[in-house]
Parts: C-alpha cells; structure tokens; sequence
C-alpha cells in the first residue's frame, strides 16, 4: 500500500472503528431483544394489558422485527396489534436505520477481511480506543438515573418529529414495549460497544 494511502487510512480509522462498533451494538441489541422481551412480557405481565397470550405477542413482535430488519419487506402488519400511520411512518424511520446499520456492518467486515488479506493493519491504537469507549460512559449517570428522559431525549435528537410519541389506544405494542425492556436493550448495545473498544486496550 502506497505510503499516502495508508496515511488516509490512519486517518479514517477510528471513524470507521467508531461506525462499526455502534453498528454492532445496535445489531446485537436487536437480536438479543427477542430473549429480552420475552423475559419483560413474562415478568412484568405486560401481555394482559394487551389481552393476548405471551407466544401471540412475540408472535406479533417477530413480524414487528421482520419489517425492520429485512430490506424488502415493505409493509408492516402485526396479526393481533393494530398500528396507526404515525406509528407506521416511526417503524419505517426505525426501519431505514436498522437497514444503515447492516450496510455499516457487513462493509465493515469486508474491509476488515480486505485489509487482512493485504496483511495491513487496521488495529486502532489504545488512546483513540479509550477516549471512543469514554463517549458513552458520558451519559450512562443520566441513562442509569432517568432513562424516561434519556429516551424522549434520544429520540428528539434522532427523530425530527413526534411519531415515536405513541397512544396505547391506537398503537397498543407500546404496552408490552415497556421502558424496563428499551433499558434493557440500550444496557446490551452499550456493553457491546464497550466490549469492542475494550480489546483494543486488553491487547498488548
């Protein structure tokens, strides 16, 4: 590799460390909240309120999950739980962010598997690693304290509307998605983001 590419490469690096490890957290969140909400919908009793059966509303939760994952499903329909078109037009936002960060994902990866055919090193040094894995430590006192305000504070910076505002009488789903489960997830996706950063100070 020609000495000025690989100074853009060091350049770009803990940019693209930075990307893909929220890529992975937001992927692992997701695929660890099927467990998640199963665990909440059973402790909480969030199932009655919906007045459905736990398996209905997982069932109903794997199609929520479908659309939002899967490119070319384009319609949401969940069997036992209505969705109103505020609603609608949130999953779909969600969905166009979850879509990101696969793209994100899977373009890391083939880089990765790139640079390590071409034997280069894309290895992100100990004191980038620790300020990146600083960043959300920055917020966990206000997360751990309120996490009702850190999530309308969340959404308000990710969303420019208020569609993620929903009314349980029109989009019941909001029932069994409770805070204690968005916590939960947020928990996962900030372990993962910590744990990828992490290695990078645990290598000598």
């Amino acid at each position: 590799m020609k000495k000025q590419n690989k100074s853009l490469v060091q350049i770009l690096l803990p940019f693209g460390h930075f990307f893909f490890a929220l890529a992975s957290a937001v992927l692992g969140a997701i695929i660890v909240s099927w467990p998640l909400l199963l665990f909440f919908t059973f402790i909480e009793k969030s199932y009655q309120t919906v007045n459905l059966t736990i398996g209905q509303v997982m069932a109903n939760y794997n199609q929520l999950l479908w659309y939002l994952v899967w490119p070319w499903k384009k319609k949401l329909l969940m069997t036992n739980l209505p969705t109103s078109a505020s609603a609608a037009s949130h999953f779909a936002e969600v969905k166009n962010l979850f879509i990101l960060c696969e793209i994100v994902f899977l373009l890391g990866l083939a880089l990765g598997c790139y640079f390590k055919q071409k034997k280069e090193s894309i290895k992100l040094n100990q004191t980038w690693a620790l300020l990146l894995m600083i960043l959300p430590i920055v917020v966990l006192p206000f997360a751990l304290t309120n996490f009702d305000s850190f999530f309308r504070a969340f959404h308000t910076l990710i969303f420019h509307n208020s569609n993620w505002l929903f009314d349980p009488e029109t989009d019941p789903v909001i029932n069994v998605l409770t805070e204690g489960f968005f916590a939960a997830c947020f928990a996962v996706g900030g372990v993962i983001y910590e744990l990828y950063f992490a290695r990078f100070l645990l290598d000598k």
